[in-house]
Formats: C-alpha cells, sequence, structure tokens
C-alpha cells in the first residue's frame, strides 16, 4: 500500500474514533439526563446517534479493511449484509437531521404552540416514517442483486455488476439520492432558513432597544458604549454561524460522495479510486461530527457531561445546602428552547 493509502486509513482511524466516542457520549447524557429524554428533540438525537454508532461499528471497519487489503475483506453474504446497512443508515441519519430541523422551526416560529404541534407522539410518527423511507431502498438494491463490494469506495455498497441494468440502476440511485439527500437537504435550507429570519428579528428587535437605552445613558463610558455595540454585532453574527454549519456540513459529508454517485452513472466516466475513498471519508466523517454540532457544544450536554465526571469521581457538583433544583429545571428548559 502506498502512502496515500497509508494516509487514508489514518484519516478513517481518526473518524472512526471520533465517532465512536461522541456517540457514546451522547447516548450517555440522553440516559443519564432526566431533562434530555423529556425534550421531544431527544428522540431525534438519539435515532441520529444510535444510527451513527451503528454506521460506525459495522461499516467503518470493513470500509478500512478493504483499503489496507485493496480487496473485498468481506464473504458475499455478510458483504451484502454490510451494504445494506449502510445504505439503510446513511438515508436514515439524512432524514433524522431534517426531522431535527423541523422540530426547531417549529420551536422558533410557532414557540407557543409548540408543545401542540411537536408531541412525543409526533416525534415518533416523523421516527416511523424515516425508518420505512430508508428501509425501503435498501431493501430493492437487496431484491435486484444491487449491493456487492466497490473497489472505487473500498466498501459494500450500491454497485452494478450487469451492464443489462444500467437504466434500471440509473433510475433507482437517482430516486434514492433525490428522495433522501435533496429532500433533507430542502428541508434543512427552508426550516432554518425561516429560524434565521425570526433570529435576525430578535437581534433587530434588540438593538433597537439597547440604541434607546445608551442614547438616554448620556454619562455612560465610551468603552461600555463599544462593548454593547460589540455585543449586538456578536449576537447577529451568533445566529448565521449556527445555521451555516448545519447546512454546510451537510453539503460537505454528503454532498461530494452524492455527486460522484450521480456522475459515475455515466457510462464512459470512471472515478479516480483515491477521491472515490475521499468522498466515503467524508460521509462517514459526519457520524463525527453530528454529535458535537447537534449536541455535545450545547451548555446542556456540558453540564451532564461534567455531572457525569463529578459522579464518577466523586465529587460534590453543588456543595451549597441551598441548591434548588427547581431552578436547574428551569434553566435546563430555557437552554433546551434558545440552543
Amino acid at each position: 500500500m502506498d502512502l496515500a493509502g497509508v494516509l487514508l486509513a489514518l484519516l478513517l482511524v481518526l473518524v472512526l474514533v471520533v465517532s465512536l466516542l461522541s456517540n457514546l457520549l451522547v447516548l450517555l447524557c440522553f440516559v443519564y439526563s432526566t431533562e434530555i429524554r423529556k425534550q421531544v428533540a431527544g428522540v431525534f438525537l438519539v435515532n441520529l446517534s444510535f444510527c451513527n454508532l451503528l454506521l460506525t461499528v459495522l461499516n467503518m471497519p470493513f470500509t478500512l479493511l478493504g483499503i489496507l487489503r485493496s480487496q473485498q475483506p468481506l464473504g458475499g453474504c455478510v458483504c451484502k449484509a454490510v451494504g445494506f446497512l449502510e445504505t439503510f443508515l446513511t438515508s436514515n441519519t439524512m432524514l433524522s437531521m431534517a426531522a431535527l430541523s423541523i422540530d426547531k422551526w417549529i420551536a422558533v416560529v410557532f414557540p407557543l404552540s409548540y408543545t401542540n404541534k411537536m408531541r412525543y407522539k409526533d416525534a415518533v410518527i416523523l421516527m416511523g416514517y424515516s425508518w420505512l423511507h430508508s428501509l425501503t431502498f435498501p431493501l430493492v438494491s437487496l431484491f435486484y442483486s444491487w449491493v456487492d463490494y466497490n473497489s472505487v469506495y473500498a466498501s459494500c455498497t450500491l454497485h452494478l455488476k450487469e451492464e443489462t441494468e444500467r437504466r434500471r440502476f440509473t433510475v433507482f440511485t437517482i430516486v434514492f439520492h433525490s428522495t433522501s439527500f435533496m429532500l433533507s437537504l430542502v428541508i434543512l435550507c427552508f426550516t432554518y432558513l425561516k429560524v434565521l429570519k425570526v433570529a435576525r428579528f430578535h437581534c433587530k428587535r434588540i438593538d433597537i432597544i439597547t440604541m434607546q437605552t445608551l442614547v438616554l445613558l448620556v454619562d455612560i463610558h465610551p468603552s461600555v458604549k463599544q462593548r454593547c455595540l460589540n455585543e449586538q454585532k456578536r449576537r447577529r453574527q451568533r445566529a448565521t454561524k449556527k445555521i451555516s454549519i448545519f447546512i454546510g456540513s451537510f453539503v460537505i459529508c454528503f454532498g461530494p460522495y452524492i455527486i460522484t454517485r450521480l456522475i459515475e452513472l455515466i457510462p464512459f466516466v470512471t472515478i479516480n479510486y483515491y477521491w472515490g475513498i475521499i468522498s466515503k471519508c467524508l460521509t462517514y466523517s459526519k457520524a463525527a461530527s453530528d454529535p458535537f454540532v447537534y449536541s455535545l457544544l450545547r451548555q446542556q450536554y456540558k453540564k451532564v457531561l461534567i455531572n457525569i465526571v463529578n459522579r464518577i469521581l466523586k465529587r460534590d457538583l453543588y456543595p451549597s445546602s441551598g441548591y434548588n433544583s427547581s431552578l436547574d429545571t428551569e434553566n435546563d428548559y430555557c437552554l433546551h428552547r434558545t440552543n
């Protein structure tokens, strides 16, 4: 194996380790925290982390073996099972992100009716559709024997073996990516842009109140005024940054692989081996980044992790006897609504 292959293998190992640890931490927080379990969005986050964890444990190692051996590392039946799971899990994670964006949209745009519009029952229905949708395409591909080892991506995935079925396989691939990647991307863009619009409106309203206050406070020190203006600027940028991360990470991680799979449908096009592996690693990197994008960087999850660490180390995080548990519950709820 050449140097490029070694670097790609090391990259995949890094992605695998980060994805395994981070997704386990998300599931641990869900099990440990009652407040997180009460949140409807927790259903989507658990489903997303669970799918990412399965993808990490069941698919990434076999792709790593494919890179190291430069050949199919598994038997035919095992390879088909791994390819089936990859198609199912990848589609399910995309739809889970779309469901999370819908939940965020309802929470921000319709805050007063959120509890009526998005209940646990509604979340379970959305996840049920996600599972049925995601199972349909791998079942069809398995029926037509379109799941096999693909040397371009060094993994067991969708693969056309008979040229006589190219037209049917082409239609299947286009429909599959249109109803998973494109559908999820459209939902992400629509919902998060609506969220950004509302966030900018609130920021503008806060800025107006702040400026009116600064005008009244004629004796205020110039440095204080400047800090207020800087905070206004950071507040406006914060919402845009979060939305850009949600949509940008989705496009950057999945886009190159989806485009490559569509381009290779053209009969005379040959995909470069190293590019195929890189695009595959990018899709795997989404499993490693999702826990940070959606969960672990939020204050509520940080607090839960600190509590877990302190319990393991047998430290008393709240030594004061005046600790108010109801206040903690209220703060957790506010963090959920703002994050």
